[in-house]
């Protein structure tokens, strides 16, 4: 155990060099002042940006109650039926006055700026807009997957013309951005799952899971003898904290004995299978893929778009036919505003599809993936019919690390959405107080 100015340091590297650390609990001693500090998420944490397009009937999506125990509106009973209702949080009340655009545009422009929260360039060949939320973390954590992240949709089309009044298509087909470059997405399951998985071997991965495996317990092992030794060294009130550290140390000692030899990423010999003709089978397939690749940890960053933007998809195969895009300029019609409720329900039934894949796949440590996810759900507009940019549908999927406020719907005036961005990146471990043009600090969720 090291001291810095006197003071304990409270992280200790051992195992002869390994660089695994193992973290004692802020003990007096180590502190220069009495203040207490926050504990970070847990590790690793998955971000998963889900676009949506033409906006959301939000009298059918709003909750009615804010806080806990909101009654389910009829676009999120999906989430209800697959008994999600306790892993997301609804937020409504945030603006991205940056997607508004210079007249005309605004699919494309609300695009442009759905994860970057930044005022985009109406041209189509000078194109500008600033670092979305996915990139911005997947710099971050670096390269700690074989994938640094997945850009992956469902509809393609070229970036190059005008899509939108003015607007390059380029911002209408892309929500991943670094800087004035978008990272294009992947519109087949096959060749997505191709990339993920190139050179993957489970019978290799079961091998190195037991030698993390006994690694780990060599770990605990010298972190129990130490904190041992340090005990005749302690005030009153800093043995009771280690004794609680020990207790907890022992504890993981015996989850870690108890984990599996096998991997609990395998793929079956068939996945991911024959991809039908209908969206459904190919959304979910790809959804399958997402779960898959965050479950085996092959990346941690991931950006879903469900279609480009003002997406003219006809639905009638649920009983919406009309084309999503020509519905959403409803013109106040309740018929068409229930057609659109159809959609968006269907729509919030592929998050649940998703969210649900997440929440059934296991962590090593007794959580789940969802539990050390964040999935931001969200539209380029609030209404299809007036185009706003205030009071998104926004609903935030996952725990964080056990940061989140799960299970809550949460009301704002009118505050940036780029300060959910702020507050989800600093959940996720990133030193920032800024995003976009006007993200100037976390929300406070």
């Amino acid at each position: 155990m090291t001291k810095r100015s006197s003071i304990l340091s409270r992280r200790t590297f051992l195992g002869g060099g390994t660089a695994i650390a193992i973290a004692l609990p802020m003990l007096e001693a180590m502190m220069p002042t009495s203040r207490a500090q926050a504990h970070g998420p847990r590790d690793p944490q998955r971000l998963l940006t889900f676009y949506i397009p033409c906006g959301i009937n939000m009298s059918d999506w709003t909750p009615g109650q804010t806080g806990a125990g909101w009654s389910v509106t009829p676009i999120l009973q999906p989430l209800a039926d697959a008994d999600l209702l306790g892993d997301i949080t609804v937020l409504s009340g945030l603006d991205n006055v940056p997607g508004r655009s210079d007249g005309g545009g605004d699919h494309a422009a609300g695009t442009g700026a759905f994860a970057t929260a930044v005022h985009v360039n109406k041209s189509e060949s000078k194109i500008t807009n600033g670092t979305s939320l996915d990139q911005a973390y997947a710099e971050f954590i670096g390269k700690q997957t074989p994938v640094r992240s997945m850009q992956l949709g469902m509809d393609g089309g070229s970036n190059v013309g005008v899509c939108d009044t003015g607007y390059g298509c380029v911002y209408s087909r892309n929500i991943s951005w670094q800087g004035n470059t978008p990272l294009p997405k992947l519109t087949e399951p096959q060749t997505a799952f191709d990339l993920l998985f190139s050179g993957f071997d489970p019978g290799a991965s079961a091998a190195e899971l037991q030698r993390i495996k006994a690694k780990r317990l060599s770990v605990l092992d010298h972190a129990l003898d130490d904190a041992q030794a340090l005990q005749s060294k302690l005030g009153a009130t800093d043995k009771v904290k280690l004794e609680q550290y020990l207790d907890s140390v022992r504890d993981l000692e015996l989850r870690v004995q108890a984990e599996p030899d096998a991997p609990a990423c395998d793929l079956d010999p068939g996945f991911p299978g024959e991809v039908g003709g209908d969206i459904d089978s190919r959304v979910e397939m790809m959804l399958d893929i997402i779960i898959k690749s965050f479950q085996c940890d092959r990346t941690r960053v991931v950006s879903f778009m469900l279609a480009n933007a003002g997406s003219g998809r006809d639905y009638g195969f649920i009983g919406a036919p009309g084309g999503h895009h020509n519905l959403s300029h409803h013109g106040g019609s309740q018929p068409t505003q229930d057609l659109l409720t159809i959609i968006d329900r269907w729509e919030i039934e592929k998050l649940a599809y998703l969210l649900r894949g997440l929440k059934d796949s296991p962590e090593g440590d007794g959580s789940n993936v969802l539990e050390n996810s964040m999935v931001f759900l969200s539209s380029e507009i609030e209404d299809g019919n007036s185009h706003s940019h205030n009071n998104m549908p926004v609903l935030v999927g996952g725990h964080g690390g056990g940061t989140m406020p799960v299970g809550q719907h949460l009301q704002f005036e009118g505050d940036p959405l780029g300060n959910l961005f702020v507050d989800m990146l600093q959940k996720l471990g990133m030193d920032t107080n800024s995003f976009g043009d006007d993200g100037t600090g976390p929300l406070g969720i």
